[in-house]
Order: C-alpha cells, then sequence, then structure tokens
C-alpha cells in the first residue's frame, strides 16, 4: 500500500464554512475570553450532551488539573493503570497520590472490587477512565463513593456521545472530562471541556480556568489559564452538527471489522462492553494474545504502510514518577492491546486488506 495509513486521521469540515465563521471574528475583533462563540459551543453541546453545566477548556489535560482542583482533593486518589498518561500525570502535578486499582479483565476498565481493595483514611475521590468509550461499572462506583464518602471524577476524553442505560454517560459522577483533540471523533483542533451537574463545583469551574478572575481587578480565588479561542470553537461549532453521522459511519467501519478478522483461529479478543451501553465507535482496539503476537501484527503492518498504535502502553502504575504498585492485568493487557486504524473517510477496501493481513499472518 502505497498510502500511509495512520491509526487515526483528523475529520475535517467544509473549509467554506469555517471561513464563514472566519469572518465574523475578524469583524469582533475578539479571539478569546469568553468569546460569542466559545458561549455558542457551550450551550449547543450541553444541548447535546444533555448536561447541566458544560466549560470549554484548553484541553482535556488541565480539565483533570481544573477537576481535581474544583474537588479540592488531597491525599490519595485511586485510579486506573490503563488509561493514557495525563489520567496520572495530572494526579501527580496537583499534588496527590496516585493509587492504582487494577482493571477488569473483560472490559479494560478500572475494576469496582479492586478501588474498594484500595481504599484507606487518606482516599479523597476516583479518577476512573472510560477506556476506548466504554463506560466503567458507573452503578457501582457510584455505590462505593456514596459508602466511603468519594468524589468521583470520570476521564471520558474517549466517551463524546457514549450513553449509558439511554443516560449520557457525562452525567454520572461529580465532574466528568473531555478531549478535543484533533484526533477525536469530536474535536476543537485543540481543547476539552469539564463537565459537571452540581452548581456549586461549577461555579468554582467557572472562575478556576480563569484566572479565579471575579471583574477586571478582583479574584475569586486560585485559577490558571484554562480559556479556549473562538478559532478553536468555531472547528467545534463546525463538526458538531455533523457527529451523528460520523458516528454512524465508523459504525460501519466496526462491523466490517468485526465480520472479517478471524478472531477465533488467531486467539484475539475484543473488550466487552453492556448491551446497555450506546457506543460512539471511536477506536477499533484488539487483545492480542501475547506481547510477541502484537509485535508480530505492528512489524507486518508498518511494512506496508499501515501504523496501528500500542493503546495504552505502558502501564501506568509503572511509569517512573511514581510508585510501583502491580497491576498485573493491566500490565498483561497494555503489552497486548493494539488499536487497528479507524477513523471518517477510511475506506472500506483498507480495512478489508488489514483485515487479510492480520489473517493471513497467523
Amino acid at each position: 500500500m502505497n498510502k500511509k495509513i495512520l491509526v487515526t486521521r483528523p475529520y475535517l469540515p467544509d473549509i467554506n464554512l469555517y471561513i464563514e465563521y472566519l469572518r465574523g471574528i475578524w469583524d469582533r475583533n475578539q479571539l478569546t475570553n469568553n468569546g460569542p462563540l466559545v458561549l455558542e459551543l457551550e450551550e449547543k453541546l450541553k444541548s447535546y450532551l444533555n448536561v447541566k453545566h458544560l466549560f470549554f477548556v484548553s484541553n482535556g489535560t488541565i480539565a483533570l488539573q481544573i477537576a481535581i482542583k474544583a474537588l479540592e482533593l488531597n491525599g490519595e486518589i485511586i485510579t486506573t493503570p490503563f488509561s493514557y498518561v495525563a489520567t496520572t500525570s495530572s494526579i501527580v502535578w496537583e499534588g496527590c497520590t496516585p493509587v492504582f486499582a487494577d482493571i477488569d479483565i473483560n472490559t479494560c476498565n478500572i475494576s469496582p472490587q479492586k478501588v474498594i481493595e484500595k481504599i484507606t483514611p487518606r482516599t479523597s475521590a476516583v479518577l476512573a477512565t472510560h477506556v476506548y468509550g466504554n463506560p466503567c461499572q458507573v452503578d457501582e462506583l457510584n455505590e462505593i463513593s456514596k459508602k466511603y464518602n468519594l468524589k468521583v471524577i470520570y476521564d471520558a476524553a474517549h466517551a463524546f456521545g457514549t450513553k449509558y442505560k439511554q443516560k449520557s454517560v457525562l452525567e454520572y459522577g461529580d465532574i466528568s472530562t473531555l478531549s478535543f483533540h484533533s484526533t477525536k471523533l469530536f474535536h476543537t483542533i485543540e481543547g476539552g471541556a469539564i463537565i459537571t451537574n452540581d452548581d456549586e463545583i461549577a461555579h468554582r469551574i467557572s472562575f478556576m480556568r480563569s484566572f479565579g478572575h471575579n471583574g477586571p481587578d478582583k479574584y475569586w480565588g486560585i485559577g490558571i489559564n484554562g480559556k479556549n479561542s473562538e478559532l478553536h470553537a468555531t472547528m467545534g461549532l463546525c463538526l458538531l452538527p455533523q457527529v451523528d453521522a460520523l458516528i454512524a459511519e465508523r459504525k460501519c467501519l466496526h462491523i466490517l471489522y468485526d465480520t472479517l478478522i478471524n478472531f477465533k483461529s488467531i486467539g484475539i479478543e475484543r473488550p466487552k462492553k453492556s448491551d446497555e451501553v450506546t457506543s460512539n465507535y471511536s477506536y477499533y482496539p484488539i487483545i492480542m494474545p501475547d506481547e510477541d503476537s502484537l509485535l508480530k501484527v505492528v512489524e507486518y503492518l508498518n511494512s506496508r504502510n499501515i501504523f496501528p498504535r500500542r493503546y495504552f502502553n505502558p502501564s501506568l502504575n509503572t511509569l517512573q514518577y511514581v510508585e510501583f504498585q502491580p497491576a498485573k492485568i493491566s500490565e498483561s493487557i497494555s503489552k497486548r492491546a493494539l488499536c487497528l486504524p479507524i477513523y471518517n473517510g477510511l475506506e472500506k477496501s483498507t480495512i478489508e486488506y488489514i483485515a487479510h493481513l492480520i489473517n493471513t499472518l497467523f
């Protein structure tokens, strides 16, 4: 294959629509500080996602950091070792200690039972990731949070548009965070969001993301620059009306992979999800039987200009800046998990070719 096939590719809207928004920005000459397009995007996202409060911020990592600050967390935060590095680094950056609860072998999400085992008098919260957009066991985690008086943050970077029991997965927990990075299903080039249904928490976040400003010369409290710009909001406004169609297209690509790969004969597995989940089909992860098989697939596909991604690797409990805590399932899955190319505009013939290569390799 001559054309390079990456694991994902940003979807871009009609450039003429984007330019129309730009003309208005040039006329108003307001680029940032909660301009009209930022406010419009926030309102439309709240409506689409069915959430009460949503704050558009500069990226998904700052969303996590502000979430930790807004909940006034300290001490230990129980989290998953199987996620992108920002989930752990945000905890450390904010002066808290990550405590790793191992994952469920079937879903790759944090195990509620393992969370219970990790709770100590120093535990202040649980920070869980909806891995690959597949919701955590939110009902069980909700019961745990109530019983032990813990806050819950969901890193929902992969879960834009995902539903559980016909309800937005973003409605669960004290705070959920999103990433709008250009590789995501819905993106604003760079960006993210903080979501909560709690009025008091929302009040804190509204000040925290803008230096703590309470007027030109007054400050409500400590804050940071988490704002985003009119230019980034423009991309979001162009893409949002197309999200349902983008999800439908990705669903077709998922089904094609499901149909073509010889899972049983090769020993490949897929993370399992509840029948009560409405997926957004953002990623196509496979779990190889062992790391040698994974490396064999990666090398073979790379030689044909196809570049899947080991996502997530390494297991976060092995990072050099955290105290090592065993998480055997996460350590195993991280060596065997591979995301195959999937994005809007990916040709079906390419998926057929990728599946053929994997099938014939074993």
